[in-house]
């Protein structure tokens, strides 16, 4: 997938280098929302859940709308940014994602469980299209030799997000809610459904909102212009070059697409699993509250990751926090209690560099391939579609055991950390 792009050099030649970090401060903001909205999802499905009475495959087939999205709206954005500019298709898709988020409104009003499978797709496709162009965006916006240090920032302010999120959600939408509010196994009146369904409309009017100020912003703001005078260059260099010949790059296509079926699998059944009474034994609202405690452990893992990365090599972190994640899953999976919940929270601390650095590790040695290769890794977040199968494993053999599935995925990481994130030198040509 061509993803249209200009080389650090590009943004020198207009003469704007100084002014990229206002721009920078604005497009953080984009990764807080669609990291907000995504985790948003962790305490929208408990409620769907008890709102339409559906199995633990159902719940988390809404999850697998969501991330299908990626897959099949990855390659039109990039067509889209290439056709319209990186500006405009950060405001489309800010747009898609409020008009998402007003269809969702809808979809509660009705109530629809279908309405609310199309509304949450096109969410997802508008945060494609964000992840498609801000991220190469960021990359070049300013200095070369600082573009590792403003993809971090950016991605804190992702985790960020994904921390708040989980209160927003529990206050707003399973606090003002009788099935977020009662016991587990409270069997519900249709009237009380009904009720339940209507708690989503306030929360998502106010995304909406947030969403449609920002696309304003964005699109008022003098964003540094992105030089085009390489992209023909680009094409002809890239003509001699083979992404096949990557196996680093072929190996994280699959670990992105594994690991995301754990870490959405975790945030997805985690408020079900410690609700339990022989887990936490609470309501689905106050877990909902723990589950800022697993993203917040997200953000703080990328903080101690980055300082590990300083002195020891990207992946032999990445083996560490693997061989660290699957543990806490075997521990979740065989004790009970606290310790199976507290388990369970931690593991977030571990998820939280295997994204970037997967990522970081997939794209290096690439040269003119670069954003094709990003662009294949941004679809591989498509893998979260499969966090379905985790909820028909719940199914059948029971919640607690379904998280071998988690475990097994980190296994996957692990050997990418030490064996399929090599590059190899011969793979620069065809």
């Amino acid at each position: 997938m061509a993803l249209p792009t200009t080389p650090a050099s590009g943004m020198a030649a207009t003469g704007q280098s100084a002014s990229y970090r206002p721009a920078l401060t604005l497009l953080a903001s984009l990764f807080f929302m669609w990291g907000f909205i995504t985790v948003i999802n962790g305490t929208l499905l408990p409620h769907l859940r008890s709102v339409f009475d559906l199995s633990y495959f159902q719940a988390a087939l809404i999850e697998s709308v969501f991330f299908i999205a990626y897959f099949f709206a990855s390659i039109p954005s990039a067509k889209i940014i290439e056709r319209i500019g990186y500006q405009k298709a950060l405001v489309t898709g800010l747009l898609i994602m409020a008009a998402g988020a007003l269809g969702m409104m809808l979809a509660a009003s009705i109530p629809s469980y279908g309405v609310t499978l199309l509304m949450l797709f096109v969410i997802a496709s508008g945060i494609t299209l964000l992840q498609v162009a801000a991220n190469p965006y960021v990359a070049v916006i300013g200095p070369a030799e600082t573009a590792s240090s403003r993809l971090n920032l950016v991605q804190a302010m992702n985790s960020a997000g994904t921390m708040l999120a989980p209160l927003f959600g529990a206050y707003l939408i399973l606090g003002r809610s009788k099935g977020g509010t009662a016991k587990a196994g409270t069997v519900l009146t249709s009237a009380e459904r009904l009720a339940d369904a209507h708690s989503v409309v306030l929360p998502y009017a106010l995304v909406a909102v947030v969403l449609v100020v920002l696309a304003i912003i964005i699109a008022r703001f003098p964003l540094p212009a992105m030089g085009s005078a390489t992209k023909r260059l680009a094409k002809e260099e890239r003509q001699h070059h083979s992404l096949w010949r990557h196996p680093n790059l072929i190996f994280g296509m699959g670990a992105i697409f594994i690991y995301l079926i754990a870490e959405i699998g975790v945030g997805n059944l985690f408020v079900n699993f410690i609700s339990r009474p022989e887990i936490g034994n609470m309501t689905t609202e106050q877990g909902g509250r723990y589950l800022t405690l697993l993203w917040g452990g997200m953000m703080v893992g990328r903080f101690i990751g980055s300082a590990l990365m300083q002195k020891i090599p990207a992946q032999h972190v990445l083996a560490g926090f693997a061989i660290g994640a699957c543990a806490t899953m075997l521990v979740t999976v065989f004790t009970s209690g606290p310790v199976a919940m507290w388990s369970l929270i931690l593991v977030g601390l571990f998820h939280s560099i295997m994204f970037p650095t997967i990522f970081t590790l997939g794209i290096r040695g690439l040269g003119p391939l670069t954003e094709e290769g990003s662009g294949l890794l941004i679809m591989s977040i498509a893998g979260g579609a499969l966090v379905a199968v985790q909820g028909w494993l719940a199914d059948t053999v029971g919640l607690q055991n379904s998280f071998l599935l988690t475990a097994a995925c980190e296994l996957y990481v692990l050997f990418y950390a030490v064996w399929g994130s090599r590059v190899r030198e011969s793979a620069d040509t065809v």
